[in-house]
This record gives structure tokens, sequence and C-alpha cells, in this order.
């Protein structure tokens, strides 16, 4: 690797090319490492960013043509002679060109994302007898996206582009197998369509049996149950890692990355919602939607204010769970004294539990989704601003969303248990 690196140094367009080229031959270089250095030394002024991407556009678009036409040119004689050996006989063959077919061209922009997948996209896609120019469209833009996706991440990273990669190759491994368990279901789908779908009318109408004696809400019960213990996890989880000080690296990537590739001018628009007239007006509206509804108003109102007047005292709790700990010799040092961060507590709190009590009774399909995602974006972009304009930590706000969200799913699912008392008595 350190060669590669030097001879890189020396020839980086003929490298860049050349490696991109061979890995789309099928041979086992990585594209991805070779771009993202690419990147690094744009950062440092080395490279050119739009030579660069032309580069791997090119030796792209190069490559999996050349394996295009070698796929069209002698690939099905191959499979008719050695395809049996495979399992991949002339009948089974027929079928795989069928699918790819249909829908190869949809996923060729796709595949150079995936390791094992795009080595091999070129070969099948001549083999399928694919048309050219309904391959070169999707395979061409695919290279492209591909290319800018690798140098341009290598660009913002800049020197914190080792660290990148010592991040990515520590969870490679369960990204791989992650994929591979997705990429075995759906190739399963696409060759046992018929039994499979069998399978699942068949799980359905024993799963719709079972649940006609069991009403919504309780369902609704059982659904929350599920996320809470979810939550809990993912908030046991997080304070192992804020108790061992393994944050670090995720701090310093999330961090850099925010400060150098996002644009304050249009995002400062979300702080907005963290004022006192943005949460008092949310507070408001859920006030006058809870009386106009008319439905269990006690109850509902109840829930808003356990939840956000308990939102303080539950991080109190907590905080001082964690000094316990530090007495008692469970760690030495914490890596930060806002975990979790209060502000973030009380924003997911506040806005959770309000939009959980504007969409509980409504019938709208469409404003039921919508509101969720619009809370979504709303942590997303608080979470950018915050961490481009303070000094908070990345896992500080990310520990005050997860340990307010365990605080809201719990009441909850604890006045959802009372609201199904109230009905049955």
């Amino acid at each position: 690797m350190s060669y590669l690196i030097t001879l890189f140094e020396q020839h980086s367009y003929l490298i860049l090319f050349l490696g991109i080229f061979l890995e789309l031959m099928a041979l086992p270089i990585s594209g991805e490492f070779l771009m993202s250095y690419a990147g690094y030394f744009v950062f440092q002024g080395k490279m050119n960013y739009l030579l660069a991407l032309l580069t791997v556009f090119v030796s792209g678009g190069a490559g999996i043509t050349v394996t295009y036409w070698i796929g069209k040119a002698g690939g099905y004689k191959l499979i008719e002679k050695y395809g049996k050996y495979i399992h991949l006989g002339p009948e089974r063959y027929k079928k795989t060109a069928a699918w790819f077919e249909r829908s190869g061209s949809k996923l060729l922009i796709f595949a150079y994302f995936i390791p094992g997948v795009r080595h091999f996209t070129g070969y099948v896609s001549g083999i399928s007898r694919m048309p050219f120019r309904k391959f070169i469209i999707p395979a061409y833009t695919g290279s492209f996206l591909w290319g800018a996706c690798f140098i341009t991440l290598g660009k913002v990273l800049g020197p914190r582009w080792e660290a990148f990669h010592q991040l990515a190759s520590k969870y490679f491994m369960i990204f791989i197998i992650i994929f591979a368990i997705l990429l075995v279901g759906y190739f399963a789908y696409r060759f046992y369509k018929i039994p499979i779908k069998n399978l699942f009318i068949h799980l359905i109408k024993w799963l719709t049996n079972r649940l006609k004696t069991i009403r919504r809400t309780e369902i609704f019960l059982i659904f929350l149950t599920l996320v809470l213990i979810g939550m809990v996890t993912l908030m046991l989880g997080m304070a192992q890692d804020y108790l061992y000080n393994e944050f670090t690296q995720f701090n310093e990537i999330t961090e850099y990355i925010v400060k150098s590739a996002v644009s304050m001018n249009w995002m400062k628009g979300f702080t907005v919602f963290q004022s006192p007239f943005a949460i008092a007006s949310i507070i408001a509206i859920t006030i006058i939607r809870i009386w106009s509804k008319g439905r269990n108003r006690v109850l509902e109102y109840l829930l808003l204010i356990v939840s956000i007047l308990g939102a303080r005292l539950f991080h109190e709790s907590i905080m001082q769970i964690f000094s316990y700990l530090q007495t008692i010799g469970f760690v030495g040092k914490f890596h930060s004294a806002n975990f979790p961060d209060i502000n973030a507590t009380i924003i997911i709190i506040i806005y959770g539990t309000c939009l959980f009590l504007l969409v509980r009774h409504s019938k709208n399909n469409y404003i039921s989704i919508m509101v969720p995602i619009f809370g979504l974006l709303l942590l997303i972009g608080l979470t950018i601003v915050n961490i481009a304009s303070t000094n908070l930590l990345p896992s500080d706000i990310l520990g005050g969303y997860v340990y307010g969200g365990v605080w809201i799913f719990f009441n909850f699912l604890l006045f959802e248990m009372f609201r199904l008392v109230l009905e049955k008595y």
C-alpha cells in the first residue's frame, strides 16, 4: 500500500485512471480509496478537482464499456460451456438475463457503490444482451456520481481523511454482512417470487385472524413497547460508549464534515424552532388541538404537562447516576460534562410530545406520515446548526435526543395504558 501511495504522489492522474479502470475489469483494487485519496490531494492543492472528476468519469466509463463488449462478444459461450459448474446453466441464465433486461439499467447507476457488484456489472450487461444505447447513459451517470461522491468526500475531510478511513474500516465488515444478507434476500425473491409470495400471503392471513381479537389501541401499545425497548437498548449502548470515552472519533469526523461542508446561510432558519417563541407556539397549538378534539382531554393535558415538566427532572436523574458512577470509581474521567445535552433533551421532548398529540387521533394518513417526517428533518437541521455554531459535541446532542426519546416513549406507553383502562371501565 505504501508503494502504491508513493506512485500516486508521483503520477496522480495516471494511477487514478488505471486504478479505476482495472478495478472495473474485476481486479482487486480499491477504487474508493484511490478516489478519496485523490480528494485529499485536491484539498492539499496537489490535484485539480475538475480534472480528478474527469479522470474518474473517463476511466470508469472506459472500464465498464470494455467489460460490456467482452461480455457481449464471448460471455454467453462461457455460460453454455461452464455455467453448469456454478449453477448458472442456460435455463437459469435466461431468467437472469430477462430480469436484467427489465431492471438492470435502473440499477446500473447504483451498482458502482456496491463492492463486488460493480466489478461484474459490465460483463453481465453485455452477456444479457442489453442494448448499448440503454446501457451507456446509466452506466456513465453512475461512474460520474461514484467519482464525485468519493473525491468530494476526500476533499471535504481534508486532514481528517486518514481518521475517516480508520473509522470506515472498523465498521466495513458489518456493512458487508448486512449487504450480503440483503443481496441474498433480493435474489431469493427474484428467483423464488411465487413461493415467497404464497408464504407471505399465508402469514398475513394467519396474523389477520390472530389480530381480529385485538383492538387497534392494543396493537398501538405493542408498537410503543417495542419502540421503547429499542430506545432503552440504544440509550444503554450510548451510556457504555460515553463511560469508556469511545465517542472521540465520531465527534472529530462529524464536527469536521459539518463545519466544512454545511453552509450556515440557509441553515440559520432552523434556529427559530428552538427559540422560546416557537416552543411556546407549538405548546399553545397542542393545547388548542387537544381541546378541539374533545377526547380524553384531562389525560392528554396530563401527558403534555408530565412530559415537559418532568424533562429536567429526568435529565438531572441521568446526570446524578453518571456522577455516582464516577465517585465509586467506575470510570476515571468523563469525556464531556454535558452528556446528554439538556437543550437537545428538552427540544425532542417538547416537539415529540406535541407532534404526537397533534396527530394521535388524526384520520388523515397523509398528515400522520408527514408530521413525523417534519419532526425528523427538524431534529437533523437543529443538530447541524448547533454543531456548526456552538461548542457542543455531536455525541452530547445525539445523547440528548436518545435520552429524551426514552422519556417521551415511556410516557406515551404509560398514558396509552391509562387510556385503555379508562375506555374499558
